[in-house]
């Protein structure tokens, strides 16, 4: 028996050119159908959602969700460390309070899966995830980890570190370009050391943290102000494409 069927609703599913009405059936929480209106018959729960708007699950592709310290102050603001303006080995996953208000409020708005992850007070912030914004646990909310690093460009770098070692968008783009370059030449020791490991070269966490990005598997995430920061962003990707 079908677990549950919502039916008779108008069915914007994201493909079709215009929506139709129609009945899903969903059973162990997953959509495994959906028919012509009215031809769901034996379903354990119903829900007529005749004249009411049905979509798919919203994905939030960037956020702070978990991490801004929403209504709790300092205590959970947990997403942006300014110690250090270069910090790609910093996981979301680690700083995320699954009890923050926020998801609760994104999963109201009909958001079901969000990207999440360091702000850009940092040129390199540390990796994203994405999650389910339920559950009481991180390690269960996960639907893929890393799914990419976060960069940033503009002002936010010059602000937060202006006073330490970053002064201008030319600081900004050349920490991230020597960041790059030493993940590049990290990479190619490791790669002479496969048949000799006397050459491995010390185990560098910033570097490592690197290697998804220079070997495309997870996208650099840039955060960009103005036209001419996403520029930059194309010059150096060209760089090291």
């Amino acid at each position: 028996m079908i677990m549950l069927c919502i039916k008779n609703g108008l069915i914007h599913d994201a493909v079709s050119a215009t929506p139709y009405v129609g009945d899903i059936l969903v059973e162990n929480g997953k959509i495994t159908q959906i028919l012509p209106a009215n031809s769901c018959k034996d379903a354990e729960t119903v829900i007529d959602a005749t004249g009411l708007n049905v979509y798919p699950g919203l994905v939030d592709a960037h956020s702070h969700l978990g991490l801004d310290g929403y209504a709790i102050g300092f205590e959970g603001q947990d997403y942006n460390e300014m110690n250090d303006i270069l910090t790609p080995q910093l996981r979301a996953i680690d700083g995320i309070n699954p009890q923050d208000e926020t998801l609760q409020l994104a999963l109201e708005g009909g958001v079901t899966c969000v990207g999440t992850g360091p702000g850009s007070s940092n040129v390199l912030g540390g990796m994203f995830v994405a999650m389910k914004p339920f559950g009481h646990r991180i390690d269960d909310m996960i639907v893929k980890f890393p799914v990419a690093m976060k960069c940033a460009f503009g002002e936010n770098p010059k602000r937060c570190y202006k006073d330490k070692n970053n002064y201008s968008r030319m600081s900004t783009a050349s920490k991230l370009r020597e960041m790059l370059f030493k993940a590049r030449e990290y990479q190619a020791k490791l790669d002479a050391a496969a048949e000799d490991p006397s050459k491995k070269p010390a185990y560098d966490m910033k570097l490592e943290a690197l290697l998804p990005v220079l070997r495309r598997e997870i996208p650099l995430k840039a955060h960009a102000h103005r036209a001419d920061d996403i520029f930059t962003a194309i010059r150096i990707a060209k760089e090291f494409g």
